[in-house]
């Protein structure tokens, strides 16, 4: 019962925040940023993190297509993924992978119910595509924070410009209104490929 209670509560509360940061994110003043997309430059390599999970999730990294593909962002769309960012914040327990698993660097599902942010953005990109959303734009993207931190999010990919899904806040966000620098993500036809973003540099939000 209490378990229905709070997924009541998370679905109002992601209804009301989508409705309100959507009607903000398209207001009139918001015209030029609403497409904002980020562009991406050459092929670099993948982190490594990316390369132990592949080894251990040799399935879920097989990914490969032949198109690049787009979200089209109707209030629907953006309400499921406010509420899916706000769900699995909440759901899983943030630690280190050091607490968690005893080394510095070590990339997975949630494991237990507890992971870091990579954990967090891949657990994410699953339960998307488990809802239909196309894996060509839902890319797990790096960036640094303003403190000089490495971190990892979700891009999605959208007719609307390049949405952030994160960790560490609830608002679905336009990449150029986080304050992180883009570093790399994965190439929208291939997971195993991954572009830079020459620095992304979104500045303050």
């Amino acid at each position: 019962m209490r378990f229905a209670f709070v997924s009541r509560v998370l679905f109002m509360s992601a209804l009301i925040l989508g409705a309100s940061l959507f009607a903000g994110a398209f207001s009139a003043d918001a015209q030029q940023r609403r497409v904002a997309r980020l562009p991406a430059g050459g092929a670099t390599t993948p982190t490594i993190g990316w390369v132990q999970f592949c080894q251990d999730n040799p399935r879920d990294c097989a990914f490969r297509s032949d198109q690049v593909r787009e979200v089209s962002l109707t209030p629907q769309a953006f309400a499921e993924l406010v509420r899916l960012n706000i769900r699995v914040n909440r759901e899983i327990e943030q630690v280190t992978d050091l607490e968690h698993f005893g080394v510095e660097e070590f990339w997975t599902y949630p494991v237990n119910g507890k992971g870091d942010c990579e954990d967090i953005v891949i657990e994410k990109k699953r339960r998307l595509v488990a809802l239909g959303w196309p894996r060509e734009a839902l890319l797990i993207t790096v960036v640094r924070e303003a403190n000089g931190n490495g971190h990892a999010v979700l891009t999605v990919r959208t007719d609307r410009g390049d949405y952030i899904l994160d960790n560490q806040v609830d608002e679905v966000k336009l990449w150029a209104e986080t304050g992180y620098s883009f570093i790399k993500r994965q190439s929208q036809v291939a997971a195993n490929a991954w572009v830079s973003l020459n620095g992304g540099n979104a500045g303050p939000a």
